[in-house]
């Protein structure tokens, strides 16, 4: 596992093959930041699946609405809800979506991400001032790699478990 230099600002994501570190990104997105770290904390990640996976693009999750499946599950419906948070604004950089990094999902409206995001598999550079860069993974890609794909995927992979490094148990 990578190093954690700011575990505030680190999430720990448990897939079945493993942790997933990710780095978030406060000084280039604030709001997206937090708003993850305010979803991770109240539990809104646990059991939410990976809704949309394709192959050399990306790793689609966090409808905490419609894809947790502990809690009325129906995989027709993931993808698209949100939370019962407000939608955010924008933060749109110069970040690159590099392989690894995290993306917020959102509708055509750029201020309509909520709690759903993306890992990208690949360089996606089309994708760059289009979408919010908030964070990147610095440990355990090959987990991400290792996600069912699927449009929706048959039978998803969900993140069984999604927490702030500095609330984690040592």
């Amino acid at each position: 596992m990578a190093e954690i230099k700011d575990p505030e600002n680190t999430i720990l994501m448990q897939l079945k093959g493993g942790t997933v570190v990710i780095e978030l990104l406060p000084d280039i997105a604030p709001k997206h930041a937090e708003r993850m770290k305010t979803l991770a904390r109240a539990g809104a990640y646990d059991n939410v699946v990976f809704h949309r996976v394709i192959d050399g693009f990306m790793a689609q999750t966090g409808d905490v609405a419609n894809g947790n499946k502990a809690k009325n599950f129906n995989m027709g419906r993931a993808g698209t809800g949100g939370s019962d948070l407000p939608d955010l604004p924008a933060e749109f950089s110069g970040v690159p979506h590099d392989r690894g990094t995290l993306g917020a999902a959102r509708s055509q409206n750029p201020n309509s991400a909520n709690s759903q995001f993306f890992i990208n598999f690949n360089d996606n550079h089309f994708l760059n001032r289009q979408y919010t860069v908030y964070g990147r993974v610095i440990s355990g890609m090959e987990h991400v790699d290792a996600i069912v794909r699927g449009e929706p995927p048959r039978e998803p992979d969900m993140m069984i478990s999604v927490t702030v490094a500095a609330d984690a148990e040592a």
